[in-house]
């Protein structure tokens, strides 16, 4: 095995590009990338210097379709074209905006809402998915007027005439990205990420989770979206270890692919939202992970939740211990698109352990420790620390002042990480990235981020507990909807992880909270809608003392999530008020079962 000195070799690096060409140049044989097609077979392999040339050919094109200095859309499946695409667009001082690839015409629409955002006509991809989106969607308005361009097949000049394309370089400062946020809104915002910011995050990255010289990298993770580009592509690349890569639909449709990859090709660094892991352990509790072999390699598991359920830790390190899962390769983080990723993350070699908080003192907004044992006890779990440049701050969202030791706050950062601000939005910009603390004394007196998350720090640790916007109150008290999502995620063996959405909406007399709850045809089969919606109903009661006004249930894929598989809750209500979500059944709380229609009337279910 290859075994290189990174500190060294890396000093003056400054953009991702420069990081490639030294690879190229010094490692030039050893293997960058693998994708693995179905999750299971190599499909394609390439090594630094083939990435390299095969990068600045299409930058060379990009430059000469007068594409420099312009924002393009990128729209590409995971798999090697889109990293060629993406580092080459980076040496071209084009600035990319990666996008989901549609697969109904909603994701059309997204799609032409980021490409006039960005003020771009071009759309960058593959020559599938050109011909797949001009078959299926060829009369759609949103089409009309993009370019598609297929990228392996663009014209290229020839290597004879390579000096133009060998002096590619971008400016540090230079928009490399541009990283749409998921779009719980109809109005994508457009994150705008410097070379530096990128380089900045990836080195804190790796201070934090370090990969040594024989680190392997294993990920499911969409390329498109930041932890999938940072943990697939950036990080493997900057600390010189081989990435292997799967699609995404692979791991979704048996989860154990992940596992047996780690175990197969040695993976030491792999990253995921939590609900990956709760896939994992699901798979294993019905007897789906017989091929999985060794997990001892495997050194740090990123669980990119916000916040980190206590549950989902422990139950995978008790499931896979067996396979030589080590807890304490278990590594929460927290971050987010804004900050280009990484804010924070548990260090390495230490196993999490929840810190046990009274839930009616959190939910007013202070840190109570109790025994685990008392009634209403509550667990939360360390998001680790800021590392290196990145500093976190706990402040009122109101008064701006720094919160006191032991109380919940916005989490506001700064630091090298965080993004000049959002494109084209200088107002919004100026509220989100440009926030100053108002307390005297304060030592990082400069601008920082407003996340919109709440959190406290304990013993120099980040925790998060929510969202603003998303914080439910009934009669004073304050309810974090994750909490009352997790309790009727387990009300019904089955159930799915990230299979509720919890929200309040206004009746025009008061506030009432509604959780609406997907599953599939097995468990509507086995429980039925109306047991389904009576013990998610008898769970939230037990558990938070809390009524719920009405339950919905609705079939599995119904919910609007994210691209990593994050509920959108503010989407998730305006379509139940819309009445375009197509229930099984709703439960009011003083009445029987009613049918939901899909345009939304309510029927009577007898």
């Amino acid at each position: 095995m290859n075994t290189i000195d990174r500190a060294p070799t890396m000093a003056g690096i400054r953009t991702l590009p420069e990081a490639l060409l030294l690879r190229s140049e010094q490692q030039p044989d050893r293997t960058a990338f693998v994708f693995l097609r179905n999750g299971e077979d190599p499909e394609e392999t390439v090594t630094y210097r083939e990435l390299d040339e095969a990068s600045r050919l299409r930058a060379a094109a990009f430059v000469g379709a007068g594409l420099a200095g312009r924002n393009v859309v990128l729209l590409f499946p995971s798999g090697i074209e889109f990293i060629r695409t993406l580092i080459g667009c980076m040496y071209a001082g084009v600035a990319g905006a990666p996008v989901q690839v549609p697969r109904r015409r909603q994701g059309v629409e997204r799609l032409r809402r980021i490409a006039d955002d960005a003020a771009t006509t071009v759309v960058l991809t593959t020559g599938e998915v050109k011909r797949d989106l001009e078959e299926r969607f060829g009369d759609s308005p949103e089409l009309a007027g993009l370019t598609l361009i297929d990228t392996e097949t663009l014209a290229r000049p020839p290597v004879a005439d390579g000096a133009a394309y060998r002096s590619l370089s971008p400016h540090p400062e230079g928009t490399a990205l541009l990283q749409y946020t998921s779009g719980s809104t109809g109005d994508p915002k457009g994150v705008i990420i410097t070379h530096s910011n990128f380089l900045s995050n990836v080195i804190e990255t790796d201070e934090l989770w370090p990969s040594g010289a024989d680190g392997t990298v294993v990920s499911w993770l969409p390329l498109f979206h930041d932890m999938g580009m940072l943990f697939g592509i950036v990080l493997p690349l900057w600390t010189g270890v081989p990435s292997y890569l799967m699609p995404p639909d692979a791991f979704i449709r048996r989860p154990a692919r992940w596992l047996e990859a780690i175990s197969r090709f040695g993976g030491t660094h792999a990253a995921a939202p939590s609900f990956a892991y709760e896939l994992c352990v699901r798979a294993a509790e019905e007897g789906r992970t017989a091929d999985v072999g060794s997990l001892a390699s495997w050194r740090v598991a990123v669980n990119g939740a916000e916040p980190v359920r206590w549950s989902t830790l422990s139950s995978f390190t008790e499931a896979f211990a067996p396979y030589g899962f080590d807890p304490r390769a278990m590594a929460p983080g927290y971050g987010l698109a804004e900050n280009t990723l990484k804010a924070t993350g548990s260090p390495q070699d230490r196993a999490p352990a929840p810190l046990w908080l009274s839930a009616r003192a959190l939910g007013e907004g202070r840190v109570e420790a109790v025994d685990p044992r008392a009634t209403g006890a509550t667990p939360v779990v360390s998001s680790g620390v800021p590392v290196l440049g990145t500093r976190v701050s706990i402040v009122d969202p109101t008064s701006h002042a720094l919160c006191p030791p032991a109380r919940v706050g916005e989490i506001w950062i700064s630091g090298p990480c965080v993004s000049p601000g959002y494109l084209g939005r200088p107002q919004l910009s100026e509220e989100t990235f440009r926030a100053r603390i108002h307390s005297p004394g304060d030592a990082g007196s400069g601008t920082h981020l407003r996340t919109g998350d709440l959190g406290f720090l304990h013993d120099g640790e980040l925790y998060v507990t929510g969202r603003i916007k998303d914080v439910l109150i009934r009669k004073g008290r304050n309810f974090y909807p994750q909490d009352i999502e997790l309790s009727a995620e387990s009300a019904v063996p089955g159930l799915h992880p990230n299979c509720a959405a919890a929200f309040s909406i206004d009746d025009g007399a008061e506030e009432q909270l509604v959780v609406v709850v997907e599953a599939d045809g097995r468990v509507l089969r086995s429980a039925g809608a109306p047991v389904l919606r009576d013990r998610v109903r008898e769970a939230i009661r037990e558990n938070h003392r809390l009524e719920t006004d009405r339950v919905l249930v609705v079939r599995r894929g119904a919910l609007s999530k994210t691209s990593s598989g994050k509920v959108q809750r503010r989407a998730c209500r305006r379509r139940y008020e819309s009445g375009e979500l197509d229930a099984v059944a709703v439960a009011v709380s003083t009445a029987d079962a009613v049918a939901v229609t899909p345009s939304g009337s309510v029927e009577a279910s007898r």
